[in-house]
């Protein structure tokens, strides 16, 4: 009897065993399913013409392509764009190459990408910083900035030490103005609360006029724009111009090292990741995270869950953030900083209203 109650409880484990192992089988782990999906599939992108290392918002949308190859294990296709002329001919490579997605970065892409979904509606597309295009096969990842810009605002207003800070743009564009609304608005808020009378040069919300170098290809215009905003006074400075913020780091710099003490609103991405030359002037970056929206959108077109309904990055779900002060941490007082996160929960709350005209509208 023992060692027949042996030889069962012997069959049993290795019946148990076995069970296991097929269930092991039959079950891999759901990363591993995701790559094994993802061998079948093609994600792509096209820049405009700043390029996938303008330090921002090209290169944040990359970064977002090149983890889901690694997450995902999706192959991917790229085609940077160095003027407005590539837009059409770098999407009509993509469709050849039988991309699954296609994802467009920036507003100016709008035109081109709205007549590559309308000829290859089989295919999806997702288009960062653009919400006109209305289609089937194509999603916009927009962000309502002007949130975050405002406590940007705030910030620098806090920091001025000459009570006049400035921002300028590349071209007059709504992904471009939203900031200049919110930062404006920001130090707007300030001074109400603190009995202040900080400037903003470079625009004026209620006319929508301000300034621009019509460019976001030429650094050099960034740095010009700038020198005029140092020149007039302002020691916290918001360039909204893609690479020309470089421009931006190169003049603040400049004229630190020449006795002035002024810093950087970095966009788009956290310039002190992205730009970490000019981390000792970036007082913080008001942030898109455009990198997670674009592979979560990949993500979801992979596991058959497209839509075209616009992702809307805003404070509450952390798709628009105030980055870390990083090297200014010191210099930002905790008064300052609890007078932050109070504004913020009242963005959040809708206890204070980020009005801009560029905002997505619900």
């Amino acid at each position: 009897m023992k060692l027949s109650h042996r030889r069962a409880t012997q069959s049993a484990a290795v019946l148990a065993l076995g069970a296991l192992a097929l269930t092991a089988c039959a079950a891999p782990p759901a990363d591993t399913k995701a790559k094994e999906a993802g061998k079948d599939y093609t994600g792509c992108i096209v820049s405009d013409a700043g390029g996938f290392d303008d330090q921002s918002f090209n290169q944040s949308s990359y970064s977002g392509l090149m983890r889901a190859e690694k997450d995902l294990g999706i192959k991917v296709k790229k085609a940077e764009s160095k003027a407005k002329s590539d837009f059409t001919p770098n999407l009509q490579q993509m469709a050849t190459a039988k991309c699954n997605l296609t994802v467009t970065v920036g507003f100016l892409l709008s035109d081109a990408t709205k007549a590559a979904a309308k000829a290859n509606p089989k295919s999806h597309f997702a288009i960062v910083d653009d919400n006109q295009i209305k289609a089937d096969n194509v999603k916009p990842i927009i962000y309502d900035t002007a949130q975050a810009a405002f406590l940007a605002g705030y910030a620098a207003a806090a920091q001025s030490k000459t009570g006049k800070v400035g921002t300028y743009g590349g071209i007059n564009i709504p992904t471009v103005t939203i900031f200049m609304d919110g930062f404006a608005d920001g130090v707007k808020h300030y001074n109400e609360k603190k009995g202040k009378n900080v400037q903003v040069l470079g625009w004026d919300k209620a006319k929508q006029t301000g300034t621009f170098t019509n460019t976001f290809d030429v650094v050099q215009e960034g740095t010009k724009a700038t020198n005029n905003l140092i020149d007039a006074g302002a020691d916290v400075i918001m360039p909204v111009a893609g690479p020309l913020a470089q421009g931006t780091g190169d003049a603040v710099l400049a004229a630190n090292q020449k006795g002035k003490s002024v810093s950087v609103v970095w966009v788009d991405s956290d310039g002190v990741e992205t730009a970490p030359k000019y981390k000792s002037v970036i007082l913080t970056s008001v942030m898109k995270t455009m990198d997670k929206a674009v592979e979560d959108v990949i993500k979801a077109d992979l596991e058959g869950k497209f839509s075209n309904e616009p992702y809307v990055g805003t404070l509450k779900n952390e798709g628009t953030q105030l980055a870390p002060f990083h090297e200014f941490d010191s210099k930002v007082s905790a008064e300052t900083k609890q007078e932050l996160e109070a504004v913020k929960k009242d963005i959040i709350d809708g206890k204070i209203k980020v009005e801009s005209k560029a905002s997505p509208k619900d």
